[in-house]
């Protein structure tokens, strides 16, 4: 599938325009789904405000969910450097936007991922895109923080990986138990972070101040 979004084209008249890409038969095919889940909850798909929407939902779920073609170790593989560096590094509050599996509903919230280097170091914005791509994915919380700390222990081969996302999951807020503030945090950690306490708990300090 292709698809590429809110891209930029330079125009003839020096400025940029918007390049939305999508893959047509699948585009063409949800909208059709769409179009019938309107009816079936007794709206009329034909009136203004509706008219366009099934096939605006089309492409909204194809980017929401494009993280699954892409393989977050390729990220990470695209820019390592072999540096004689072991101390912590520490990437926070990246931004993350998911969609429930089991509601089809959004969680958002913010990861805070850290690692301690065995001679190799990536990008930092390697990282923050590792959390993309799968969290632009249908998901469950934590099985998200445990696929970002192994896809960053198994492509790195790092002395350790700690991974904390914290998360607003609006089929709590919106519907089910409708709990407005509640926010869910999970954790996941390997080598270093696992086996010494002093080295869990100055990453926790490190990004204690962000935590609710």
């Amino acid at each position: 599938m292709e698809l590429i979004n809110n891209g930029l084209g330079k125009n003839q008249k020096g400025g940029y325009d918007r390049i939305d890409r999508w893959d047509e038969e699948t585009t063409n095919a949800m909208t059709e789904h769409y179009r019938e889940i309107l009816k079936l909850l007794g709206e009329n798909g034909e009136r203004e405000g509706l008219k366009e929407t099934p096939k605006r939902v089309a492409k909204a779920m194809q980017f929401l969910t494009q993280g699954n073609g892409t393989d977050p170790a390729d990220i990470l593989k695209s820019a390592i450097f072999h540096e004689d560096y072991s101390e912590m590094v520490i990437v926070k509050d990246i931004e993350l936007f998911s969609m429930c599996e089991h509601h089809l509903l959004p969680f958002i919230g913010k990861a805070h991922v850290a690692y301690i280097p065995d001679g190799r170091l990536t990008g930092l914005s390697k990282i923050a895109r590792v959390v993309e791509g799968f969290a632009r994915r249908l998901q469950v919380q934590e099985r998200l923080t445990v696929q970002i700390r192994d896809c960053i222990q198994e492509t790195l081969e790092p002395l350790g990986v700690a991974v904390v996302i914290e998360a607003l999951h609006l089929c709590m807020v919106m519907r089910g138990v409708q709990k407005q503030h509640s926010v869910t945090t999970t954790s996941a950690f390997t080598g270093a972070f696992m086996k010494s306490e002093k080295t869990r708990e100055e990453f926790l300090r490190l990004i204690g101040g962000k935590l609710h």
